[in-house]
């Protein structure tokens, strides 16, 4: 019976009797944790590989909580989760497997394609409220930004905010495409995703003259660039090691920039 792997509503992907490995976390590594579970099992005919996307925290969770057997992370694991998986004698270890950009997007029709980093992280924290105030409309801006379980939001926060904390009027979705999808549907809207989630729905907002791009990730000009994660009980084993082995491979590598990811080499 051929292996398939389908997405379901919940971002769940399982074969038909699952009793093999599973991964949660980041929608920001889904993408490519989807894509070379599909090869992998292709390769692998024993192999069954269930998925889940519901952030990066919530992966790490479920590492600690021995739920998972692998964690996405868009982000570095936090010292109090360190502490927490030492409490339960879990040692996450980071393999990282891909490299990435936060990339800004706002509704096609808005007329500012350059922003700098103060006036991002002006607007970011409600301090910059009118598109006008930046060289566009005269239009509100509507702020969309992940959760606070979210892998992308901690990263964003640091490398962009410096911290500081996100407007409090700020719609706080749950994944990448719910980012999407509300800056689509609002002429006003600025928000940020993954490289792999840009697209002609939405236009791409220039970061102190840079773009962000496989290119300009690896050559360190982009501002916000930041490691992509897999978190294992230690060292990675078993069907783990070999997934993980796969994904960083060259060919799983080369999946990953199909999708709008960095390779690591």
């Amino acid at each position: 019976m051929k292996k398939q792997i389908t997405l379901i509503t919940a971002l769940f992907l399982s074969a038909a009797c699952f009793a093999g490995m599973k991964m949660e976390g980041s929608t920001t590594v889904l993408p490519l944790a989807q894509k070379t579970a599909e090869v992998y099992m292709k390769k692998h005919p024993g192999a069954d590989i269930s998925l889940r996307g519901n952030g990066s925290g919530n992966g790490i969770t479920a590492l600690i909580e021995g739920r998972t057997d692998i964690a996405n992370s868009s982000r570095a694991i936090k010292e109090a989760e360190l502490k927490r998986a030492a409490g339960k004698n879990i040692t996450p270890k980071a393999t990282v497997v891909s490299m990435d950009a936060i990339a800004l997007i706002v509704h096609p029709s808005n007329t500012v394609g350059n922003l700098t980093k103060d006036q991002i992280m002006k607007i970011f924290t409600g301090k910059i409220r009118n598109w006008k105030e930046v060289g566009g409309k005269d239009l509100e801006i509507t702020v969309v930004s992940r959760d606070t379980s979210s892998g992308t939001f901690e990263a964003f926060t640091e490398l962009a905010l410096k911290g500081a904390k996100t407007y409090k009027k700020a719609l706080m979705l749950a994944s990448n495409q719910a980012v999407v999808s509300a800056v689509v549907q609002s002429p006003g809207a600025v928000g940020y995703v993954g490289l792999g989630y840009l697209s002609d729905r939405t236009k791409t907002i220039i970061v102190e003259g840079v773009a962000p791009s496989v290119e300009t990730v690896l050559n360190k000009t982009y501002a916000y660039s930041r490691p992509l994660f897999m978190y294992t009980n230690g060292a990675p084993s078993g069907e783990a090691k070999s997934y993980i082995d796969f994904v960083t491979s060259a060919e799983g590598q080369e999946i990953g920039k199909e999708l709008g990811l960095v390779p690591l080499k």
